[in-house]
Formats: structure tokens, sequence, C-alpha cells
């Protein structure tokens, strides 16, 4: 009676023991799919930021936008999550620095100086490369929408929008400055 009562409380005692730890385990678990949720929204939100700058200077530029992640986030491991994340991360600084350096950057600087200010509001033409608004609404549609007319753009973007311009029609639209800057 007395060995079966010490193996009784022996079994009992490993039992405990064995459904603490299982239960130590349940909850590490648990917490180990909390820090992964944690985790997950929080690189979701920076992949969402990354792409969102990096579509934005692509768009600027008119060059092809970067597809979005192929598959749910969801369905990837923590580790390539953060990995996607860190892409988008060196997209978005690429595209911005390839944004910095317009092709004609120099030229369009040179039409500038014989056009309005950055800021010029007088009607009919805008900012700091003299576009009018049928100029804004066809090469900046986006900015126009967003933004509205060309004095309300930055330098960097008045000038993408000449860019775009530039492909199709040349220094056209500035007859007389890109004249005076040797371009025509």
């Amino acid at each position: 009676m007395r060995h079966s009562l010490t193996t009784s409380v022996a079994l009992l005692a490993l039992a405990a023991a064995a459904s603490t730890a299982l239960g130590a385990q349940g909850v590490q678990q648990e917490q180990g799919r909390t820090i992964g949720r944690v985790a997950l929204v929080y690189y979701r939100g920076e992949i969402s930021r990354f792409q969102q700058e990096t579509w934005h200077w692509q768009r600027l530029m008119g060059a092809p936008l970067t597809p979005p992640v192929a598959r749910r986030l969801a369905e990837l491991s923590p580790t390539a999550v953060q990995r996607s994340a860190g892409q988008w991360r060196q997209r978005s600084a690429q595209a911005h620095r390839t944004a910095q350096h317009p092709p004609h950057l120099s030229q369009f600087l040179c039409i500038h100086r014989y056009e309005g200010s950055w800021t010029d509001t007088g009607a009919p033409y805008y900012g700091g490369l003299q576009m009018d608004l049928g100029f804004q609404q066809r090469y900046g549609r986006r900015l126009y929408a967003r933004k509205g007319t060309a004095d309300h753009w930055s330098p960097l973007e008045q000038i993408w929008t000449a860019e775009k311009a530039l492909r199709s029609r040349g220094f056209g639209p500035w007859p007389n400055t890109a004249r005076y800057c040797g371009l025509l």
C-alpha cells in the first residue's frame, strides 16, 4: 500500500510536471504566434510604405511600375516577409536616387532660366517651365489631379513632366527659350 501510494504520488507529480511543461510550451507557441502576427503587421506596413514610395518615383519618371509581392504576405514565412520589406526598401531608395537625376536636367534648368519662377501662377502658363493647362493635364495628369497646377509641384516634378513631353515633342513646347539654350 505504501509502495503504491508513493508510486501514485510520483506519477501525479510527473503528470503535473508534464502538463506544466506542455502548458509552458503551449504558452511559448502562443507567444511566438503573437510575435509573428505583430511582425507581420509591422512589415506589411513597411512593405506598403516602400511600395508606394517606389511607385511614386516610377510614375513621376514614366517608368514601368515594379509589380507587388506575388504571394500573399500571410503565406510567407516571417523571414521571407522581412526579406521582402528589405527588397522594397532598396527599390524605393534606387527609384529615389534615379529620380534625382533627370536625363536632360541641365537643358531644362537653362530653359527655366529664361522662363518663370517655379511657383509662377501667371495664367495661362504655370511653374518654372511655363506649362499651360493642356500640357499639365496630358503629361502630368496624376500631379495635376493631386496637387493642382504646376506652380504647386516641386521643381523635380515639373522637370520630369517636361521629360515626358520631350520624349514625344522634343523641345518644341519651349521654342524661344530652347533656341536661346541652343537646343533647337
